[in-house]
């Protein structure tokens, strides 16, 4: 268990059940360390467009939105969880950035700020296999999109609207967020991964392929 000093409960006990401080704590003890781990998985090529405090930042943010879901409760086990997060961030920057050298980007939305653009991009998420129900108007696709993304983390959210659904170019979006184009690309497959999950929940707009 790692040292904690409330009685029994170690700080990843306290951070599992809600403890903000407690999470930040352990963030600030083992994130340098996959930080620098993650520093030298980036390649010459990407240096320009990824940064590893852009791909810790993201790493931060999703610990705070899926430490409740850790099982383990042992030092180990929070480092390997989080070293996989960023993993997985810096995995998905990269394989965008290499996306971008292929155009058209798949998935992109053609649409910009209409309801149809919402509803392609429910189509491109795949929402749990199912897609908007033909009962279901744009519109109320629309609602259900933008409703998702006011739960999401304000970053997230502006991916989603200035590319998805605005239409954006990734340098753009970029410039507009001041960070790199990989930091927008990870926060980017972030948010779909949460928008799979709440519109999935919100399953009276969407009908079985």
């Amino acid at each position: 268990m790692l040292p904690g000093s409330d009685g029994d409960m170690s700080d990843l006990d306290k951070a599992v059940a809600g403890d903000p401080a407690a999470l930040s704590e352990l963030l600030a003890r083992y994130g340098p360390q996959i930080g620098g781990e993650i520093r030298s998985q980036i390649g010459s090529v990407w240096q320009g467009s990824i940064d590893a405090d852009d791909v810790m930042q993201v790493t931060y943010v999703e610990a705070f939105l899926q430490i409740r879901s850790l099982a383990a409760r042992d030092e180990a086990a929070f480092v390997g969880w989080l070293r996989q997060i960023a993993k997985n961030n810096l995995r998905d920057a990269i394989k965008e950035l290499e996306r971008k050298k292929r155009p058209p980007p798949a998935g992109r939305v053609q649409m910009p700020n209409s309801d149809e653009s919402c509803v392609a991009l429910v189509d491109v998420l795949a929402v749990d296999s199912a897609t908007p129900s033909r009962n279901a108007a744009a519109g109320e696709v629309r609602r259900a999109v933008l409703a998702a993304l006011e739960q999401m983390p304000p970053d997230y959210a502006a991916c989603v609207r200035l590319y998805d659904l605005a239409g954006r170019d990734i340098a753009d979006v970029a410039r507009e967020m001041n960070r790199s184009p990989g930091a927008v690309h990870m926060m980017r497959a972030r948010a779909h991964d949460h928008l799979r999950t709440l519109l999935s929940a919100a399953g009276g707009i969407f009908s079985r392929a």
